[in-house]
């Protein structure tokens, strides 16, 4: 059963993170608050993009077919700032809570997989 859940699971952080970084390679102009808000110039955002698209696609990729826990880490961390970044940059909190499935989901595979008890541990898939 944990097999069988943590595909569905890895399957749902793919989606998320392809999605995302398909968005991102298009450059969203609603997106670019997002990233201003953290003391990005307009220009820097529009320029940094892209990359954030290319790394969440390895990242979705990685998740799919080689979850590496410190992969998995940066994906909760990256979603939750993404998700805060919402009501940082003038949106409603409701937009932060509509996100949590975005991090939460990395979390619960993390879980699943152990979290690290050394640091070398981080770049495994399992304990």
């Amino acid at each position: 059963m944990d097999k069988i859940l943590e595909k569905c699971i890895r399957v749902g952080v793919f989606g998320t993170f392809l999605g995302h970084g398909i968005v991102a390679l298009g450059i969203n102009p609603k997106w670019i608050p997002l990233l201003t808000c953290f003391g990005f110039s307009e220009s820097q955002a529009i320029t940094l993009m892209p990359y954030i698209g290319i790394v969440d696609i390895i990242v979705a990729i990685l998740v799919l077919f080689y979850p590496i826990r410190a992969v998995v880490g940066w994906a909760i961390l990256w979603a939750f700032m993404t998700a805060l970044s919402r009501p940082i940059s003038g949106e409603s909190i409701v937009e932060f809570i509509e996100r949590s499935s975005n991090w939460c989901l990395p979390l619960v595979l993390l879980i699943l997989l152990g979290v690290p008890q050394k640091a070398k541990s981080w770049l495994t898939v399992r304990e």
